[in-house]
Order: structure tokens, then C-alpha cells, then sequence
């Protein structure tokens, strides 16, 4: 479906958006990626950057002309401080970025289009799984508020295009975990918790600060295993869908970190846990049973290989995470 096609990945800069930017590559699609404030990360000749900014509908409509389909992992993100401080930061340049491009999508009658949703615009379900119908059973975490609606709007969107108007857009809105690895974000100030981590552990911070107290639950999804399953629910997507795609297990900070140190040799160290700094969600779990069963997906890196695999990688390209 996808060999030989024209397709845009918009934020193809960002960490989702650079892997698959690879991937669609692989794929023998001709890439166009958009570029704002990043510079490029895929540096192929094959990749047709084109600079702009999706906040602007003309942009948009330049950027999406002539693509069959549209990836959209764009998104103005940061970490539990930014949110905390500014939750709107997340709100108005996205909610202008996932409206008009979608517009401009369907406009130009892209075939089908993806949009890089989140599962943290879920509501607290304890420690309890989540599943795709629950969305919209309450309020996200209060952390999460506002991005969350955020987010759950552009998925609205998503079905609005696909089921509501004639012809309609096929469109995917894919639920991810956290996901890690190359070409991950390890600036402190925006980076989300395994990245700021395994570079705490790499540059041998001691002591070593964790934020929180080191007891929230998170589903950690390798960047490999993410991308496979963006294009199988892409493939596999004709009219509308909305799924989960994670790993299905939950780790703690302490665990994750104890991986890290593990893998990278580092033990000789204090670890300091301060629970006065902002944090998110106490335990996040994520059921997969909708890609298992409809499409036989399952993530199939575990914890400690897709650490090894980033700590690799990160120690090799330090100056350009």
C-alpha cells in the first residue's frame, strides 16, 4: 500500500517523526517532511524537507499538495514542569496545527490520514488497564487537562472526516505509551522521564535526582515497535479507528531507572527521589487487546533490550539529542 506512494510527515523532525521518516524510506515512499524550528534529523536526499509552519493554513495546504497520505506527528510537547506552569502552551498552536492541516488534507483529497493521539488523555482508570472506549468516560488527569482535551478533539475531528462528511477521509488516531528511544528528546527542560534518565545515568550525575517518588506505573513502548504498529494501523484502516498502541506491561520510574543503571554499568551512586517536584499520572496501564486481535500486533521489545539500544545510541549522538 504505502511502496512507491507520496506521503507527508508533518513534524518528520520530531522524535515519532524521524523514525518514521526512516521507516516510510524503507518503505521506498518519497517523503516530504515539514520543517520548522528543527533542523533535519534524516539526512537522506531522498527526504524532501519543506520549511513552514503549520500554524498557518497556507502552509498547510502547500505542505500537503500532491501527498496521497498524511502522517501527523507534529505537536508542541514538553515535559510535567512546562504543563504545570503553562498548560496552555500545549492548547492554541496545536489546536490551529491539527485543525488546519486536517483541513487541508481533505482538501486536496489525501487518501488517509494519521494523527499521533495520546493515551494520556484518558481518564484515571487506577490500576486497571485502559481501554479504547473509555476515552471520553471522564476528565483526563488534571495534569493532563488541557492537553488532553486537546487531544481529544483532534480525534473528534479524525471521525468527523471519516464518518461524517461525503466523500469522506479514512482516518487513524493511534493512542500511544511512552515511548523511548533514538532520536528521543534529552533536553532537561522539555525531555519526558526515560530520556531525562538514561542521560542522568550516562553523564554519571551522583547524586542522581528523580523527580516524584519513584512509584508511578508507565507502559514504555520501544520507537521501533511504535512505528510498526503506526503503519499496520494505518494499513489496516479504512474507515475510522482509534487504538492503543503500547507494550502492555507497566515498569516504576525506580524500575526503569534500576534497567538503566543495569545495562549501563553505573551502581556506585545516591539516588534521590523528591516528591515536591511536579509529576503526572500515579499509575498509567494500557490494554492492547484491540491490535492484538484485530491486526495480531504486539510490541516485541522488552525493557532491557530497547534500553540497550537507546543508551547505545544516545552515547554515540550526545550533541544531537
Amino acid at each position: 500500500m504505502l511502496k512507491g506512494s507520496r506521503v507527508l510527515v508533518a513534524g518528520g523532525t520530531g522524535f515519532i517523526g524521524s523514525n518514521l521518516v526512516q521507516r516510510l524510506l524503507n518503505e521506498e515512499c518519497n517523503v516530504r517532511s515539514t520543517l520548522h524550528a528543527r533542523p533535519p534529523v534524516i539526512l537522506d536526499d531522498r527526504v524532501e524537507y519543506v520549511q513552514g509552519d503549520l500554524t498557518a493554513m497556507d502552509d498547510c495546504r502547500r505542505m500537503v499538495e500532491g501527498m496521497d497520505y498524511v502522517f501527523m506527528c507534529a505537536a508542541n510537547t514538553s515535559g510535567a514542569a512546562v504543563m504545570t506552569a503553562t498548560p496552555l502552551v500545549h492548547v492554541t498552536p496545536n489546536v490551529l496545527m491539527n485543525t488546519q492541516l486536517m483541513d487541508a488534507a481533505y482538501t486536496n483529497k489525501v487518501k488517509k490520514y494519521l494523527f499521533i493521539s495520546s493515551s494520556a488523555a484518558y481518564p484515571a482508570t487506577d490500576d486497571r488497564p485502559v481501554c479504547e472506549h473509555e476515552m471520553f468516560d471522564g476528565d483526563p488527569y488534571e495534569i493532563y487537562y488541557s492537553v488532553g482535551w486537546m487531544k481529544r478533539y483532534a480525534e473528534i475531528l479524525c471521525l468527523m472526516y471519516a464518518q461524517r462528511i461525503t466523500p469522506p477521509m479514512p482516518c487513524v488516531a493511534v493512542r500511544p505509551s511512552n515511548a523511548f528511544g533514538p532520536f528521543d528528546d534529552f533536553n532537561f527542560g522539555t525531555s519526558h522521564m526515560t530520556a531525562a534518565l538514561i542521560r542522568r545515568v550516562v553523564e554519571r550525575q551522583n547524586p542522581l535526582e528523580v523527580w516524584g517518588t519513584g512509584e508511578d506505573v508507565r507502559d514504555l513502548i520501544f520507537i521501533d515497535d511504535l512505528i510498526d504498529g503506526i503503519i499496520v494501523a494505518f494499513e489496516k484502516t479504512d474507515t475510522y479507528t482509534a487504538v492503543n498502541i503500547a507494550n502492555g506491561q507497566g515498569h516504576t520510574v525506580k524500575e526503569v531507572l534500576q534497567t538503566i543503571m543495569d545495562v549501563d554499568g553505573f551502581s556506585d551512586v545516591e539516588v534521590r527521589f523528591d516528591p515536591s517536584k511536579p509529576s503526572t499520572i500515579p499509575v498509567r496501564l494500557i490494554d492492547v487487546t484491540k491490535a492484538e486481535r484485530e491486526w495480531g500486533f504486539t510490541s516485541s521489545t522488552g525493557l532491557r533490550e530497547g534500553i540497550g539500544k537507546t543508551v547505545d545510541w544516545y552515547r554515540k549522538n550526545p550533541a544531537t539529542s
